[in-house]
């Protein structure tokens, strides 16, 4: 089996994520897609960062019509920050040594990939594929972090969850940058105002 893991904050998830996924899924032969919602990520800014059962919901909504995008609460029911280490460490144990585990990250965050906890095993033991962003310079990435990852080239949008927060915040329309039920959440809950 293989499972590609698509961890991050989804504060709110988007269509970028879903759409990075679903290439993921569809050119590189993997069985399923697991995304982790992030409950106490360490290196970001939680001023911003709603609730994780929220977070949680709406990963759920946004990928509840498609069969091999699965949702965990691996993190949510956790204590303590959300180290990606331990996630991968936990998820080899629970699907055992037949399953080969990735990671699929952002290519604009491996300029910050360094600071992850123990990031040096955390390669050695999972492989990572970094998805291209429009306008990102591959070039600012160290190259000995660069050869060490799967860079994958997705579909270009531009479409970044701090958008969609400042376009709630202004009471601007966040319709085709979420899926429609993520955008009925965030307004039934009154997110990101």
């Amino acid at each position: 089996m293989k499972i590609a893991i698509m961890g991050g904050t989804f504060n709110p998830i988007h269509y970028a994520h879903l759409l990075s996924a679903e290439q993921v899924y569809d050119r590189l032969d993997f069985d399923k897609i697991l995304f982790i919602p992030s409950a106490r990520p360490p290196h970001k800014d939680d001023g911003e960062i709603i609730d994780s059962e929220h977070r949680y919901k709406m990963a759920l909504l946004a990928t509840s019509d498609n069969a091999h995008f699965d949702v965990s609460r691996i993190e949510l029911d956790r204590t303590g920050p959300s180290y990606a280490i331990q996630t991968v460490k936990e998820l080899q144990t629970l699907y055992g040594s037949g399953c080969e585990l990735a990671w699929i990250i952002g290519a604009d965050s491996l300029i910050e990939f360094k600071i992850w906890k123990d990031f040096d095993e955390l390669l050695d033991i999972c492989h990572f594929i970094a998805t291209t962003r429009p306008n990102y310079n591959l070039d600012i990435v160290p190259p000995t972090l660069r050869n060490r990852v799967q860079i994958f080239p997705v579909t270009g949008v531009d479409i970044s969850a701090t958008k969609i927060r400042r376009h709630v915040r202004k009471g601007l329309s966040i319709r085709y940058l979420v899926p429609e039920a993520v955008r009925q959440y965030i307004d039934q809950q009154k997110l990101y105002r």
